[in-house]
């Protein structure tokens, strides 16, 4: 009967998954020490490797938080302005008219505020209230200044273009541009990060390779034998890519726990200090988890794969 072919399927199955599963549980044990140096590697290698893609996550959510609030200030011509468009003198009231008007129809200005020598000389003195270079600028020394917000602040060139050298007009300011160092100092670190990732997880990729090249020379009786019998090649093989499997979700789940307490830290200690920022989000650690998962899957496979076809002639 056709229930009966089912269930002797079914057996079938069951003890083939439970002949594997103890043949990987019997080279776990045989190479005990090599096993927990595997996962300690993957572990850490993960764990650099997730660091490496979270520090990308947080340049990303920096320049996401900054460039929302960056702003192109446009100078106009004050007393003490020495640029040829301030040949005229301080500017004028209509110039001032016509440079606004100007700039609220340029379709890339979300904004326009108008700053007077009165509300600049505010700031900063606010700013710089415990230095004594507040005490020797007046206000009539600093300039009157439209802050210009962009729908788009790498557009920045488009109000540049149309303003520079126009008279009335002192300077065009990107304050884009006084972050652009900072953001390549930290491109230059979440470059480095990812390159010692990479590197640790070929290291794993070495280690694996080397404990289940150690494994299949200790197991060869075992080996002739199931090949004796009939085993398939792939049958003699899969406990040994099953053996660098577990070993690498083992190591993964160390590291996530890792990412994880980094958050935590972050979250408890670091944010509430560096508050003009933002940081990375839980959705970005589960999202790097996701990418840890999937490389020591595919590094463990290809290290078991490639080393078997090699040291196990099958």
């Amino acid at each position: 009967p056709r229930s009966d072919s089912w269930s002797l399927w079914i057996y079938g199955v069951a003890m083939r998954a439970g002949f594997i599963l103890s043949e990987v549980g019997i080279g776990l044990r045989r190479n005990l020490t090599m096993t927990f140096a595997v996962v300690v590697t993957v572990a850490i290698s993960l764990s650099l490797l997730g660091i490496g893609l979270l520090s990308n996550s947080q340049v990303r959510v920096m320049k996401d938080y900054w460039y929302d609030k960056i702003e192109v200030s446009v100078y106009l011509c004050g007393s003490l302005s020495d640029s040829p468009s301030c040949a005229g003198g301080i500017i004028t009231s209509e110039q001032r008219l016509e440079i606004q008007a100007d700039l609220e129809e340029l379709p890339v200005v979300e904004t326009v505020y108008y700053e007077s020598q009165s509300e600049a000389f505010e700031r900063f003195q606010e700013r710089f209230k415990d230095s004594a270079i507040s005490q020797n600028v007046t206000a009539d020394q600093l300039p009157e200044s439209f802050r210009v917000k962009l729908t788009d602040p790498t557009q920045f060139a488009v109000v540049q273009s149309a303003f520079s050298g126009r008279p009335g007009v002192d300077v065009v300011q990107d304050q884009r541009s006084i972050l652009e160092k900072f953001f390549r100092l930290l491109n230059v670190l979440r470059d480095g990060a990812l390159a010692i990732g990479f590197a640790s997880v070929l290291t794993a990729a070495l280690l694996i390779s080397n404990t289940l090249r150690i494994a299949a020379f200790n197991r060869r009786r075992e080996t002739n034998v199931m090949k004796l019998v009939g085993a398939s090649s792939f049958s003699i093989q899969l406990p040994f890519i099953l053996e660098g499997v577990f070993s690498a979700i083992i190591g993964w789940g160390f590291s996530v726990g890792l990412l994880s307490s980094l958050k935590y830290v972050i979250d408890d200690r670091i944010a509430p200090l560096l508050t003009f920022t933002n940081f990375f989000t839980w959705n970005d650690v589960w999202v790097a988890s996701a990418y840890l998962l999937g490389t020591g899957l595919l590094v463990s496979s290809l290290a078991s794969t490639l080393t078997l076809r090699k040291y196990l002639k099958v």
